[in-house]
């Protein structure tokens, strides 16, 4: 399923993945989950800050299928596992970063979608093109960004754990957190309702944090204990300075100072949505030890941690399977908040088949203006508050 332009009009197309390498898996794809991140590189948000988009798009970094293939040389996967890839599917694998299994901040670390390829283990067909991701039929990836699913998952749950899982795990595995750690959850998207489940499940006393109380109940069932609605101030006042640590997944800029005060002394305040708040986290860190950061993605080594302790726990995000012909409702979906706290996944096996490609027909989405504001006047703007102010 690919779009040709920031409309994100997708549409099932043919396209080509490289020939199997002597260090490759091929993937038969069964799901793939749709990712807040698609959207926005879809339509091309980043532009001012990053590589721009490369058309016809396709994105997904949600990919779970089974091993149908193996290079001569590969000895991590074997034909017949479950096996899935996240969002990252290069790096050097010789620089700090990778050799402290931290392969997302590895300066040539490739993305498995829009990503440029570094060498022959990120290449594409026909070279030179961006990398293309996870909704299609077949994936071919080098073993060492391969995570093994373990059997007692079910497949359709692996894609976004990968994703939000990581995503969500990273920061509290990087900040420490122990039985007790008061953790606070800002947004209870898909991405909120994942990192409830994991603080719950590390030991942590976790409060949900949404705008109003139309989630609490939801949250409080997911493993929160403690719930705050940002729009009452008496709400916001019981929860002064009650926090070690918050996770941040508003995709959207905000006022992300709003947040502050529930901070304890030496509490962190972290963004993981992509805006321009992100961005000017990202450059002050590189300044000074700042209370707001910034956290993406994580290495393999922790992917794989967050797969299996997902399994080990029954820990599985709040997921809603769906046919290909509905992906564009579901950027319709994603762009005006999802309120219902879901991570759509694409029934890739069982309907991206030859008599889609004969017969596909779909609206496109509806989707509003930017609102990310990432370019380089607003994150540097959001540069000089995080150093100034907090």
């Amino acid at each position: 399923m690919a779009c040709e332009d920031a409309r994100c009009d997708f549409k099932p197309m043919r396209m080509k993945r490289r020939p199997l390498g002597p260090q490759d898996i091929e993937i038969d794809m069964k799901y793939c989950g749709v990712c807040h991140s698609d959207l926005h590189i879809a339509a091309d948000h980043m532009a001012k800050v990053a590589t721009s988009t490369q058309y016809p798009c396709v994105p997904g970094h949600e990919l779970a299928g089974v091993c149908i293939a193996v290079g001569s040389e590969v000895t991590k996967i074997q034909v017949g596992d479950k096996v899935g890839v996240g969002c990252m599917v290069d790096a050097c694998l010789e620089c700090k970063a990778c050799n402290q299994n931290d392969e997302q901040k590895c300066k040539k670390q490739t993305a498995t979608y829009n990503g440029k390829a570094i060498g022959k283990r990120s290449a594409t067909y026909p070279e030179k093109r961006l990398t293309i991701g996870g909704y299609c039929t077949k994936m071919v990836v080098h073993e060492h960004f391969a995570i093994k699913i373990p059997e007692e998952m079910p497949l359709e749950y692996a894609g976004p754990i990968m994703c939000a899982g990581i995503t969500m795990y990273e920061p509290l595995k990087h900040h420490g957190v122990k039985a007790g750690t008061r953790v606070g959850i800002v947004g209870l998207g898909g991405l909120g309702v994942m990192g409830i489940k994991l603080a719950h499940a590390m030991g942590c006393e976790v409060t949900a944090i949404s705008r109003s109380y139309n989630k609490k109940d939801q949250a409080m069932k997911h493993g929160a204990v403690h719930y705050v609605a940002s729009t009452d101030r008496e709400s916001m006042k019981e929860a002064k300075k009650s926090l070690d640590l918050i996770l941040n997944t508003i995709p959207t800029h905000h006022a992300y100072s709003t947040y502050q005060s529930l901070l304890a002394k030496g509490g962190k305040h972290v963004l993981l949505g992509l805006h321009a708040g992100f961005g000017g986290a990202l450059f002050a860190n590189k300044i000074k030890n700042a209370s707001v950061k910034n956290s993406m993605i994580g290495g393999i080594k922790n992917t794989q941690e967050v797969v299996d302790l997902c399994a080990k726990e029954s820990i599985y995000p709040h997921t809603e399977v769906v046919p290909v012909q509905r992906l564009n409702e579901i950027y319709t979906i994603l762009d005006s908040s999802n309120d219902d706290g879901k991570r759509y996944v694409l029934d890739i096996a069982g309907t991206l088949t030859e008599e889609t490609l004969k017969t596909y027909s779909a609206d496109p989405p509806t989707l509003s203006p930017n609102t990310t504001q990432m370019h380089y006047p607003s994150v540097i703007k959001e540069l000089f508050r995080i150093l100034f102010f907090h």
